[in-house]
């Protein structure tokens, strides 16, 4: 197994127990814990794979994901009392899931050849919009859409991953600071309650 692969096994995995634990909280049944799980998990790569036009959608051609998606719920519906605060552990485990797969999508955006703003782009669908899927089916206002540094998180950390490879640093060492990154964005966005502006008037 490559590097990549473990990576997006890993991502996969996180997601999915923050999905898990996001489901909990909502006090949703099996069934539903299961379904947030994996929407979380792949709805972001899902949407990559499309509008690059991929041969087949990632998840479909490889049960690791599947297996790796349901190990993680259990873990989470088991030990769900002992990890403590659900949410503190929601954000740990979101943020982890962030890091890694805007590197994902960020490099598949290379490996198809795209320019820079592109594979930006795709690096951030890929980290936030499992995490929309998620909210919208929770009749939530998602993430990306409020004034959280959330997607911002995402392509600070895609943009930083294209500089690194640019001057041909390690890859491993790449995937590390990238990820590193991104969670420290989001830690430090949440601990000093920095937002992005918005436009609301109660004119409109």
């Amino acid at each position: 197994m490559s590097i990549f692969d473990f990576l997006d096994l890993l991502g996969t995995a996180a997601f999915a127990i923050s999905g898990a634990l996001f489901a909990i909280k909502k006090r949703m049944d099996t069934l539903g814990v299961l379904s947030i799980a994996f929407v979380t998990a792949v709805g972001g790569g899902t949407l990559r794979d499309i509008l690059i036009g991929a041969e087949s959608i990632t998840w479909m051609k490889d049960l690791h994901y599947i297996y790796v998606i349901i190990a993680s719920v259990i873990l989470a519906i088991v030990f769900r009392k002992k990890i403590g605060y659900l949410s503190k552990s929601l954000f740990l485990f979101d943020s982890i899931g962030l890091g890694i797969f805007t590197i994902i999508g960020t490099e598949i955006g290379l490996q198809n050849d795209f320019h820079p703003m592109i594979c930006v782009a795709l690096g951030m669908i890929t980290a936030t919009f499992g995490g929309v899927i998620r909210d919208t089916l929770s009749n939530e206002i998602p993430l990306i859409f409020q004034k959280e540094i959330y997607a911002t998180a995402c392509i600070i950390g895609a943009v930083t991953y294209l500089i690194l490879n640019k001057f041909k640093i390690d890859q491993d060492l790449i995937h590390i600071l990238t990820t590193v990154m991104v969670i420290v964005v989001r830690i430090v966005a949440v601990k000093f309650k920095l937002k992005l502006p918005t436009f609301y008037t109660s004119e409109i």
